[in-house]
């Protein structure tokens, strides 16, 4: 039989208490960094997409019509969609950053980033606060479970006024359509474990120009700031 119980329980909690440092310093290396890049949206997607592709040209276009508005673009900084968000921004001479994750795959830093806007990461807790803390919104482009984890965080906090409401935008109708379907029908109106109200915290689009304009029409009505 296998003994599921650790050997040293004494080794572990030290551990564990040690390891609250490193937390803390990703926090106090991440809060300095971001609040210097002024306001920024971020853009989130499968990091398997490749250049050609229709949903890494349009997240090009994407970042490069946010940054003509005057907005920086922060993605995972990696491949696929993360790199087609910062290409879209450094080709529009706009703020370009990325928040890098270490991982067995996959995840190495793209090169459109900003030199000195490229930040490292253990901890993907650590690093989503600082997606929602320093963003003005999320574009959400197609993608597998770590874009869901991101998008239904977002909504979870904005639900639970946890944060201030910020735009959400999912682009590709054919990708998330299922989805919202599935929400309002099975979560919304048959199980009732979601308000139909909360589908209004997502917006559905299909072009670079309708991202801009849900931007620029909620902060006619609200003030640029940090989250928390």
């Amino acid at each position: 039989m296998v003994d599921k119980h650790p050997k040293n329980w004494n080794e572990i909690k030290t551990n564990d208490s040690w390891a609250l440092f490193k937390i803390m310093s990703e926090f106090v290396y991440g809060y300095e960094r971001l609040s210097e890049i002024g306001p920024c949206v971020s853009i989130f997607g499968s990091a398997r997409t490749k250049p050609g592709e229709k949903y890494y040209e349009l997240a090009v276009k994407v970042a490069h019509k946010i940054v003509d508005q005057g907005y920086g673009i922060i993605t995972g900084g990696g491949p696929g969609i993360m790199e087609a968000g910062n290409k879209g921004a450094n080709l529009g001479g706009g703020t370009s950053v990325g928040l890098n994750i270490d991982l067995p795959f996959e995840q190495h830093d793209n090169p459109y980033i900003d030199a000195n806007k490229s930040l490292d990461f253990d901890y993907f807790f650590v690093r989503k606060v600082m997606f929602v803390k320093y963003s003005q919104g999320f574009v959400v482009m197609p993608g597998g479970f770590g874009t869901l984890d991101e998008l239904f965080e977002a909504i979870t906090l904005i639900q639970t006024r946890k944060i201030d409401k910020f735009p959400i935008i999912l682009v590709g109708t054919e990708f998330w359509g299922g989805l919202l379907d599935w929400i309002k029908n099975t979560l919304a109106e048959r199980l009732r474990t979601v308000s139909i109200e909360d589908l209004d915290l997502i917006e559905l689009v299909d072009t670079e120009d309708e991202v801009v304009e849900i931007l620029d029409r909620f902060y006619n009505q609200y003030d640029l700031s940090p989250n928390f």
